[in-house]
């Protein structure tokens, strides 16, 4: 999509672009809302400020979006609508050795048993050991610095999609 084809779009249209990039309603709605957008820049400035508008539930409804890190299956079948804009984030979990990924969906699950989330991490152009390394040093923190840091790497991620969903033509 194009920025003014996003700029005159329909609501609905425009909402469908957003929820691609964020599942968090309330922010899906204020990005359309403070359409239209000057240029990409500006795009980019309005996520990162509305996302700092969110709260808890919000970020948790982001959250819950997202497949489990190296549980590829789910990335088929999990919120297929990101599926265009998100296929390559795990790219590097998808070509970890066994080992790795059976760590990674061990930690994942003991990391959402204690904060009550997945795992939230940009994964793009990182492999499966550096994302098993960031597990380890992250879920022992509190759930509150968790949820700060999941909610900086959502906004990694969120900015990601909106520059692969907008096309420069």
């Amino acid at each position: 999509m194009t920025l003014d084809e996003l700029n005159n779009s329909t609501v609905e249209a425009a909402e469908a672009f957003f929820a691609q990039t964020c599942a968090a309603k309330r922010w899906v709605t204020k990005m359309q809302e403070q359409r239209p957008y000057a240029n990409k820049p500006n795009v980019l400035q309005r996520a990162k400020d509305n996302w700092q508008d969110m709260g808890r539930e919000d970020f948790l409804q982001a959250f819950d979006a997202h497949p489990m890190i190296g549980d590829i299956s789910s990335l088929r079948e999990k919120y297929a609508s990101t599926k265009a804009m998100a296929s390559n984030e795990q790219d590097g979990a998808r070509q970890a050795d066994e080992a790795t990924l059976m760590a990674l969906q061990k930690l994942n699950l003991a990391y959402k048993e204690k904060h009550g989330f997945i795992f939230i991490i940009c994964a793009s152009g990182l492999d499966a050991h550096t994302m098993l390394k960031e597990i380890e040093q992250r879920i022992d923190n509190t759930t509150a610095t968790e949820i700060s840091n999941a909610s900086d790497e959502q906004i990694k991620i969120t900015i990601l999609r909106i520059l692969r969903g907008l096309s420069d033509e």
